[in-house]
């Protein structure tokens, strides 16, 4: 049997690779090569596994010479993470959309000339079903629960899981979908998704660092332990398609946690000096008559009442930039002065890549001739 995982060299990725090498089969069928592709090179433990191949590189970049090479079973776990995929649209759409395509249609060309599909895993995730506080989520979420993501990652997730049922259909590959929870705790340094605090909160303080909690302690969250997960992705994997009962995306096993359940358990683990000193407080809760002050109370005109809303919402979105400069585009709240090093203002608009003005360059034209200038403060059709 022959196993390609993408992703290899992360986390999730090693540990998954690592539990297969140990079983020695998946699915009946002993593992006889399992390729490793990621950005870094792979652990030295796994490569010095005989049964190893390590590829280093951009998926992207090597989704041609897989045309033309057959696997029995492939995991794909490489993405950017949610905070990447918000702060640079680009890389996201790369990471998580192209190279996903890429990939499907490389299995697609070599299942269709040795004649048998590929059985592939998806790591989706949680994110696809947002939330929206306009769409309360149902308690618990559901495998058919109806997805409704709120960024950029769970939007490319979801488009990706829609992607490997069509191909699945279409008989290409034998696709299915494992939509992790958040993986806590994960050891070394934060990464750059916005739930890594999960993880922060108890790791940093084991090592004597001060972590960072961006949510209050009544905030709870689906997580999942490492070894629970590949868990997970191994049964979805063996699991027959009558398993699946018409479904392709499944929800791996969590449990919902507070932060101050995961806070009060680091306490009876570690002592409450570790808690105290990481840290520096005890409880996170909005300090007393926070909400009572004259510039936050829900009080005033109907458009006072907004502002202190919009401003709210701006300050919740510290840790999200284009989603708190896409507000304060909608609502000119809050009111902000352009500082000392801009140009005299603050941009309204993105510029188009120098690659489309390169590639596109009739229909570049005729956009900055409706829009009437192709700058930094240009507005847009709704803003003039």
């Amino acid at each position: 049997m022959k196993l390609l995982i993408t992703g290899g060299g992360g986390f999730v990725g090693a540990r998954l690779a690592r539990t297969l090498l140990a079983r020695g089969e998946l699915a009946g069928q002993r593992i006889e090569t399992l390729v490793l592709t990621d950005q870094v090179a792979s652990p030295a433990d796994l490569v010095a596994d005989q049964r190893v191949q390590d590829r280093t590189g951009p998926l992207l970049s090597q989704c041609e010479a897989l045309r033309t090479e057959p696997f029995d079973g492939v995991f794909h776990l490489a993405s950017a993470v949610s905070g990447e995929c918000e702060l640079d649209f680009e890389l996201g759409m790369r990471s998580n959309l192209d190279s996903t395509r890429a990939l499907l249609d490389a299995l697609r060309v070599a299942g269709q000339a040795s004649g048998k599909p590929t059985r592939f895993v998806f790591s989706s995730s949680v994110a696809v079903f947002g939330p929206d506080a306009a769409i309360p989520m149902p308690s618990p979420v559901a495998d058919d629960t109806l997805p409704a993501p709120q960024s950029s990652y769970g939007i490319q997730k979801l488009i990706c899981e829609h992607l490997v049922s069509d191909y699945t259909r279409k008989g290409f590959i034998d696709g299915r979908a494992a939509r992790l929870m958040t993986v806590s705790v994960r050891p070394g340094r934060p990464n750059g998704a916005a739930s890594s605090f999960f993880s922060g909160i108890i790791r940093e303080p084991l090592a004597g660092v001060e972590a960072i909690c961006p949510v209050d302690a009544s905030v709870s969250h689906p997580l999942a332990s490492p070894g629970k997960t590949v868990e997970g992705l191994i049964k979805v994997f063996e699991a027959s398609r009558e398993q699946f009962q018409g479904r392709l995306g499944m929800n791996l096993p969590s449990i919902n946690m507070r932060v101050s359940d995961m806070l009060d358990a680091l306490e009876q683990v570690a002592g409450k000096a570790v808690r105290e000193v990481a840290f520096g407080w005890t409880d996170i809760t909005p300090a007393t008559g926070y909400f009572d002050q004259p510039e936050v109370a829900y009080s005033g005109t109907t458009t006072q009442k907004l502002e202190k809303i919009y401003l709210q919402k701006w300050i919740a979105l510290f840790m999200s930039g284009f989603e708190a400069w896409s507000e304060w585009r909608r609502t000119g709240f809050p009111a902000i002065v352009a500082g000392p090093v801009s140009p005299g203002y603050i941009p309204g608009r993105c510029l188009y890549p120098a690659d489309e003005q390169r590639i596109n360059i009739a229909h570049y034209e005729q956009a900055v001739n409706w829009l009437g200038a192709d700058e930094l403060n240009t507005k847009l059709w709704w803003a003039k």
